[in-house]
């Protein structure tokens, strides 16, 4: 390793340790989620080592707590998942020319919405090995907070295992609420999924629930998307 590629490396060190620490409360609130689907802590971990994303793992322990189908797990997940298709390729636009392509590879083995912000906020091409730094101190972060969620809701009283709980529904509210207030269309878009939703749920009570909200988070979305486009600034 050069001592170019080590200071990257060390400075991604730096910049994934508060990443790592928010992680890991995060991912322990979701290690109560998976405790009750019935996860193993080793289980809770490679889930999270594998898809290191809390709005696609939720999402994936909630559909498997009402035993769906793997295609409904699968496709709720790359739904849910999809806007890293996008940073992956803008930070592939950061690479030099001449990086090789097993490193493109491994940097976007784990891109997340932090370790995106941090990478984008560098200046000049991107070294690799400042995205192995980050990614060393934040995917244990996520991985070992989820096992140990579910080492806790395993011990904790039943009591103190369902407060715990709440905290990752609170942790979904602060997602929505900001952009939320910024942006009308994304509000009025929350609320419309939030009655679309219940009503689905009354009428359409045949379907299953991980159906119904694929289809509803496909079309919602992609109605935004076409009658209120984003204005390139």
């Amino acid at each position: 390793m050069t001592s170019e590629n080590r200071q990257a490396f060390r400075d991604g060190i730096r910049d994934g340790i508060p990443i790592a620490l928010g992680y890991f409360v995060v991912s322990f609130t979701l290690g109560i989620v998976a405790r009750y689907v019935g996860l193993t802590p080793f289980q809770g971990f490679l889930a999270s080592f594998l898809n290191n994303a809390s709005a696609g793992e939720y999402v994936g322990f909630a559909l498997m707590a009402l035993h769906a189908p793997y295609f409904e797990i699968a496709a709720m997940v790359f739904i849910a998942n999809a806007r890293y298709i996008l940073m992956s390729a803008v930070m592939s636009q950061k690479f030099s020319p001449d990086t090789p392509f097993y490193h493109r590879i491994f940097v976007g083995f784990d891109v997340t919405d932090e370790i995106f912000g941090i990478t984008i906020a560098r200046q000049g091409w991107l070294n690799p090995f400042y995205n192995y730094g980050a990614m060393l101190v934040a995917l244990p972060g996520w991985s070992v907070g989820t096992a140990l969620g579910i080492i806790a809701g395993n011990i904790l009283p039943t009591a103190a295992v369902s407060a715990l709980s709440v905290a990752l529904y609170g942790m979904f509210i602060a997602i929505i609420i900001p952009p939320a207030r910024k942006d009308k269309i994304v509000g009025a878009a929350v609320v419309i999924s939030f009655a679309l939703s219940f009503l689905a749920g009354e009428f359409f009570s045949e379907i299953s629930a991980g159906t119904r909200t694929i289809f509803l988070t496909v079309v919602i979305a992609g109605a935004a998307a076409v009658f209120f486009p984003i204005a390139n600034k």
